[in-house]
């Protein structure tokens, strides 16, 4: 009996949040007169101010004496404003006073007990109702002979305990909703009151709350199932390899190792993710990493060049090294935005899936620079040029500021830009975006060569970081690194879908799961099964979600 007085009606909750209603809305009233030809004046004003200057009815003359006239109205509501600006804030102080010392102890806390005693009452209802769906339906299967009346029983069966256990969630839910409703009360409150200013303590809170309230466990574990999953085997490999290795892995020098490894990746992934999101892939990245490899180190090679392209040999030791740099980095871009350019034209143009025109890329990529550079390696860059590009300070690595500085100009390329709004609506809806007026055209040609530019500029990082060697075959394998990151990442091939963090915590993943895994010794094939199993976990997780979506 004890249990059901917790429970309370809705008239019995409405009653008991009346005093604070009514104590809070009396002070709200007397604060609303004090703003009428104050605060609400104010806006008012700026408001006809800002509209003033749109406005094209007036003449200028007639719009400045307006103005004129609207100052002088604005000046004098701000001296009312200003003049009641300390009995207003003495009434919410009173009225916050007042919601400290009897909401929570008055109203919230017996509504949240309630609620939790409703949601143990529907909990044993449920119970109930099954007990007795499964009494009535082994009486019903005792009393019945024929095997299709069995089976029809069954199921008529099945389907009243599903609806029973839709209204034990409509229960929960409606239970849910009332104390999160009795949460909120307060907010709207002091919202009213403060004309939508809380404290940072306040915020905190409700912005929690509102997770709390809208958290769903499978939905949860949908979006971070993987990571949790990947954290789960981090975690085992920063134990086990001290043991097995006599190696810590979180130390200061191995996380910049990680991020020295993953910055020319970041620019790959970045670019190969635009692509991503338009519903397509690039299989030739790696092939553009080896051939701007190979172009940066003949253009910045240490003195005359070993090897040849077509038989010719490239001397640019007369250059001064900056402008050899430079070059280099200008020669990188160019190459790979000729060739993803072209993909992107017969992409767009032809309606070509980007599988197969970034696979003809590849292969012509890799025959061309094998063919021209007979396959050699052409040796090291000029000694000074890493420490000139990517310079070490004390022991950090400001090859990682080249990446930040990527991620930022992507982010608000994709974000802030009416370009990064289309590659949105391309990649989610092709056929909506060409009949809103957005060239799907220039957009997927516009993200190829985006993709070029970023290739162009990770191969030459990587160049500098390395020392040079460049060669027709390095870079074998980074395209699905790349790929991988985003995926993981979040970037889904449904098109339309992935954010930059996603894309950066994709990247950092890969590179810190292979370096961890290299540091406990485990085989570089082995490491492959290791990626591949995660690929295959990451784009189911994201196909489940693309299936609960429809």
């Amino acid at each position: 009996m004890a249990d059901t007085i917790k429970i309370l009606t809705a008239e019995q909750e409405s009653e008991l949040r009346r005093p604070i209603d009514d104590y809070v809305g009396g002070i709200q009233e007397q604060i609303n007169a004090l703003r009428k030809d104050g605060t609400d004046r104010v806006v008012e004003i700026q408001s006809n101010l800002d509209n003033l200057k749109r406005d094209r009815i007036y003449t200028p003359q007639e719009k400045e004496a307006r103005r004129v006239q609207l100052r002088t109205e604005l000046e004098k509501a701000k001296s009312v404003e200003a003049g009641n600006k300390d009995q207003i804030a003495k009434l919410i102080a009173d009225a916050e006073n007042y919601l400290k010392a009897h909401f929570n102890s008055d109203y919230y806390q017996v509504v949240a007990a309630s609620c939790a005693q409703e949601k143990v009452q529907a909990q044993e209802k449920y119970q109930a109702t099954v007990a007795k769906l499964e009494k009535d339906h082994q009486a019903t299967v005792a009393k019945l002979t024929d095997a299709q009346e069995i089976k029809d029983e069954k199921y008529v069966h099945k389907n009243r305990l599903f609806d029973a256990k839709m209204q034990l969630a409509k229960d929960l839910q409606d239970v849910k909703d009332r104390r999160h409703a009795a949460f909120d009360h307060q907010y709207h409150l002091l919202d009213l009151l403060r004309m939508s200013k809380f404290t940072f303590t306040e915020s905190m809170s409700q912005r929690w709350e509102n997770y709390r309230y809208s958290f769903n466990l499978r939905n949860f574990l949908l979006r971070n199932g993987l990571y949790l999953a990947i954290a789960v085997i981090f975690i085992a490999l920063c134990i086990i390899t001290p043991i097995v290795k006599n190696v810590h892995l979180l130390t200061v020098n191995n996380v910049l190792n990680i991020l020295q490894q993953a910055s020319p990746r970041m620019f790959l992934a970045l670019g190969v993710a635009g692509l991503i999101l338009l519903a397509g892939t690039d299989l030739s990245i790696g092939r553009m990493v080896g051939m701007g490899m190979t172009a940066a180190t003949i253009v910045m090679h240490q003195g005359v060049n070993t090897g040849g392209v077509f038989g010719h040999i490239f001397d640019f030791t007369g250059l001064p090294v900056l402008v050899r740099v430079i070059l280099a980095l200008v020669v990188c871009i160019v190459l790979c935005t000729i060739f993803t350019t072209i993909a992107g034209f017969f992409t767009a143009k032809f309606k070509m899936h980007p599988f197969i025109s970034t696979m003809a890329n590849m292969l012509v990529i890799f025959g061309m620079v094998t063919y021209a550079t007979k396959g050699v390696s052409f040796g090291a860059i000029e000694s000074s040029i890493p420490s000139m590009i990517i310079p070490k300070i004390g022991t950090f690595p400001t090859i990682i500021l080249w990446a930040v500085a990527a991620v930022a100009i992507v982010w608000f390329i994709w974000n802030k830009t009416t370009f990064g709004k289309n590659l949105y609506a391309v990649g989610g809806n092709p056929e909506a975006a060409s009949v809103s007026g957005i060239s799907v055209f220039k957009v997927t040609v516009g993200a190829f060569i985006m993709a070029g530019i970023l290739y162009g500029f990770g191969s030459w990082l990587e160049c500098i970081r390395m020392f040079g060697s460049g060669s027709a075959a390095y870079g074998q394998g980074w395209e699905m690194d790349a790929i991988a990151a985003c995926v993981v990442g979040g970037v889904s091939f449904t098109g339309g879908i992935g954010k930059i963090s996603g894309v950066v915590t994709g990247v950092f993943i890969f590179t810190a799961l292979t370096y961890s895994l290299t540091t406990l010794g485990i085989d570089a094939n082995l490491q492959f099964v290791f990626s591949g199993i995660i690929i295959l976990v990451a784009v189911m997780l994201d196909c489940l979600k693309y299936v609960q979506k429809k």
